[in-house]
């Protein structure tokens, strides 16, 4: 799920009389990632991802969503001490928790190689080289920061475009030089890209209002289950939009994130756990 506290998921899919503190202890036993999208609208603080981290299950692991700081409103155009600030606020705290981090861009944002090109080359690739690279932070974040490591893990990135300039070769072969995922989005308002670009798949399903009013069918879950198995086994979709003609470098296996933003947004957490369930049933 994209994030966890949302009212009108209380009753529906929290059970009733479950505090809003234990919201995320129950929704981490019922799916094992959940997409942390507070962060692309503020800053958070250590102590936040500390308390995440520990109402969790070993396993369970992270998204974080990339600051709109960073993507909407500097769009990537000077964002070295931005991205410092964003690395520095305390996500390193989640340890073998993290997972990708998702940058977002805005639909008004046309694909620039030389601006991308030069924001991924900033993206530091370990845990390691994350606490070194925000120690560049800015003078107000050093009483809210966090800088330790107590292992040296590999960071992963994905990007979600949304604007249809993105859908070409040249864009693909610049993600695969770095090793980033495109987002493979499911909805009608911007290029649903297939094609796969790094070690790992990033999913996220937004729906379609006037397709699935009730969120996902059970037709549409197990399109993506199929879908997601295919990936998780090192194999290539091709019922999708694949942009370049070169078809990714085999593996035998990949990590897969999947993660629903309904446009109903009520639908999603319900919609994860059928997928979950579906997944289970065909593998």
């Amino acid at each position: 799920m994209s994030g966890w506290r949302y009212d009108e998921w209380r009753g529906t899919f929290y059970p009733d009389g479950l505090t809003q503190k234990r919201e995320l202890e129950y929704a981490s036993r019922q799916l094992n990632s959940i997409e942390l999208n507070g962060t692309f609208y503020s800053l958070q603080k250590p102590k936040s991802y500390l308390e995440w981290a520990t109402a969790t299950p070993d396993g369970f692991v992270f998204s974080v969503k990339g600051t709109q700081f960073i993507t909407h409103e500097r769009r990537l155009e000077n964002v070295a001490v931005p991205l410092a600030n964003f690395l520095a606020q305390g996500l390193l705290r989640l340890g073998r928790k993290l997972g990708p981090i998702l940058w977002q861009f805005p639909p008004n944002f046309k694909f620039n190689a030389e601006l991308l090109q030069a924001f991924f080359a900033l993206l530091p690739r370990t845990h390691k080289q994350a606490a070194a690279y925000a120690r560049q932070r800015d003078e107000w974040m050093a009483e809210r920061s966090w800088l330790e490591v107590e292992e040296d893990l590999p960071l992963r990135y994905a990007v979600e475009a949304r604007n249809k300039s993105f859908a070409v070769p040249e864009y693909i072969s610049l993600l695969r030089e770095h090793q980033i995922a495109v987002v493979v989005a499911d909805t009608e308002k911007w290029p649903r890209m297939m094609d796969i670009t790094a070690d790992f798949v990033y999913c996220r399903l937004h729906g379609n209002e006037d397709v699935y009013p009730n969120g996902y069918d059970a037709e549409g879950i197990d399109h993506w289950a199929h879908r997601v198995l295919a990936w998780s086994r090192g194999e290539e979709v091709t019922d999708g939009l694949r942009v370049h003609s070169e078809p990714a470098p085999k593996q035998a296996a990949r990590d897969v994130f999947v993660y629903f933003d309904d446009d109903v947004k009520v639908r999603a957490p319900h919609d994860a756990v059928s997928l979950t369930k579906r997944i289970a049933e065909l593998d």
